[in-house]
């Protein structure tokens, strides 16, 4: 088959234009839930969060090849005091559908930078026990798998395909691969960058997840498109991609990152479906009834 990048402007929980068993990898990371800066009451409870995820893994078990890997990009959230124990529930609602837990990577972010609050500052205000409140400078990666992977598999890939595919051993010790803890930068709130407005994850992530769960030339999911991160690093990489993205007005970004990218030969598609939200993303935000908001905005 030849190799393709295709953008489904319409809702992941239903992923209907993907036949059964042929997605390698997953590779996305879920609208956090009413972050007060990205998704500020976008829903409308936090059931109706749990619900997109729900429905989501059902029809993500269906589309994964046997043996491959899902990987979630997500982190318990702080919402106006309280606090939601989204990987919890998120594994939860992974292991329901079917799913095994493999790993969980916690990606660290550099100690400068403290996205939602200060939370640690009670402590020096209030000097006893009881009052602290850690600030938060890390994220889960979340890996679950479908059955197990039969290395038999290598066998039968081409010997080049199987060469474009090696890990890079330098990169993998070096840079802390092969650690349950990884050192990366994130992607910093520029008004220049290109996602502006948009909760995206830096490429490193995408970049490391796909060269250690996928072969060259298979293909990725991201059901969470955003800005198109993940398919990116997939066509640079080498590998085929499914995107899935509610917001139309997120298309031009898409298109922009992944223009200068194109490989010759590597068609990229957009499909649009007649459900497909036409409401610009940042009306969505202010809209006064968030239980109307078609929560599928991510990176």
């Amino acid at each position: 088959m030849k190799p393709f990048h295709r953008v489904v402007f319409g809702d992941c929980k239903t992923m209907k234009e993907i036949p059964d068993g042929t997605i390698h990898l997953m590779v996305t990371s879920p609208p956090y839930y009413n972050a007060p800066f990205e998704y500020p009451d976008l829903f409308e409870t936090y059931e109706e969060f749990l619900q997109l995820v729900r429905d989501l893994s059902k029809d993500l078990y269906r589309v994964m090849a046997p043996g491959r890997v899902a990987c979630f990009v997500t982190d318990d959230m702080l919402v106006k005091g309280q606090k939601y124990p989204v990987v919890a529930d998120v594994t939860r609602l992974m292991l329901d559908a079917g799913f095994r837990y493999r790993d969980r990577i916690v990606w660290v972010k550099p100690k400068g930078y403290v996205r939602i609050s200060r939370r640690s500052g009670v402590v020096i205000q209030h000097p006893y026990p009881m009052y602290y409140y850690p600030d938060n400078i890390q994220e889960s990666i979340l890996v679950f798998q479908k059955g197990k992977f039969d290395y038999s598999y290598l066998r039968g890939l081409p010997a080049k395909e199987l060469e474009k595919s090696r890990i890079p051993i330098d990169a993998y010790n070096g840079e802390g691969w092969a650690l349950t803890v990884w050192n990366i930068t994130n992607v910093l709130p520029m008004g220049q960058r290109l996602e502006k407005g948009v909760a995206a994850f830096p490429e490193e992530i995408p970049k490391r997840l796909i060269r250690l769960f996928s072969f060259h030339g298979e293909t990725v999911l991201d059901p969470f498109l955003g800005s198109g991160t993940t398919m990116k690093v997939a066509q640079e990489l080498g590998r085929s991609s499914w995107g899935f993205e509610i917001d139309r007005g997120l298309g031009k970004i898409i298109k922009q990152k992944l223009a200068g990218n194109s490989q010759s030969g590597w068609k990229v598609e957009f499909l649009f479906r007649r459900d497909t939200n036409r409401i610009p993303r940042s009306e969505r935000l202010r809209s006064k009834r968030p239980s109307q908001i078609i929560a599928k905005i991510a990176r």
